[in-house]
């Protein structure tokens, strides 16, 4: 029998893949979302079907190594399933996955402009660095590769030319950061559009980065 805690973990999921639609994130069947459920389950989004029309029973359930468990449906999870089970094994404290196309985010990848560039408090103190891997084939071994490099001291990555990892403690808090990170990079945009490098400094950094510690968002990362 399904439990609560399952069914409000498919009815977030649910949430979430809508609301990525309806911003831009993703387009089509783009994206994917996974959590954590108990005994090493994992909850996960299935392949080809648009993340912004789900429905709760479309969602499968994994075991750690990726088989299959009940209860069963016709569909499969998603092909980027390998790059979930990654940063669930590296990160024990993580209890969701958001892997979206975020197209300003997708775009400053392209054009080789960094965001690990330390520019709003608030980014600092949510996210702490926003790294990005090398290019990695999307669905590959070399992929989950490219994330292992960074996902033990990090909680937002971008996927060079392929969007953007974000995780949480739940399914809604790495959705969150997934708006902070688009947000982070429009902002990055407009300040190349301006010829404007203006990072702050050090010093400034390093009270916003005790900020984040002390309240217990995540690890330090460089």
């Amino acid at each position: 029998m399904m439990s609560d805690i399952e069914r409000q973990l498919r009815s977030e999921i649910v949430k979430i893949g809508r609301l990525m639609y309806e911003k831009g994130f993703i387009v089509s069947s783009d994206g994917n979302v996974s959590a954590r459920l108990d005994d090493g389950r994992i909850l996960i989004t299935p392949s080809g079907l648009p993340k912004g029309m789900l429905a709760p029973d479309q969602l499968l359930v994994v075991d750690e190594d990726g088989r299959s468990l009940p209860p069963h449906n016709d569909l499969k999870p998603t092909s980027e399933l390998p790059m979930h089970l990654e940063v669930y094994r590296q990160r024990p404290d993580v209890q969701a996955v958001v892997h979206a196309h975020p197209p300003i985010t997708v775009a400053l990848s392209i054009a080789g402009i960094s965001m690990s560039a330390f520019l709003l408090p608030e980014v600092i103190v949510t996210l702490g660095q926003i790294p990005t891997t090398r290019y990695a084939t999307p669905s590959s071994a070399e992929n989950v590769t490219a994330v292992q490099e960074f996902i033990p001291r990090h909680d937002a990555i971008i996927l060079q030319r392929h969007g953007s990892l974000t995780v949480g403690h739940s399914p809604l808090q790495a959705y969150m950061r997934l708006e902070t990170v688009e947000q982070n990079a429009r902002i990055h945009f407009m300040l190349a559009q301006l010829g404007v490098k203006n990072p702050l400094p050090p010093e400034e950094v390093e009270k916003l980065l005790q900020q984040r510690e002390a309240l217990g968002l995540g690890k330090l990362g460089n």
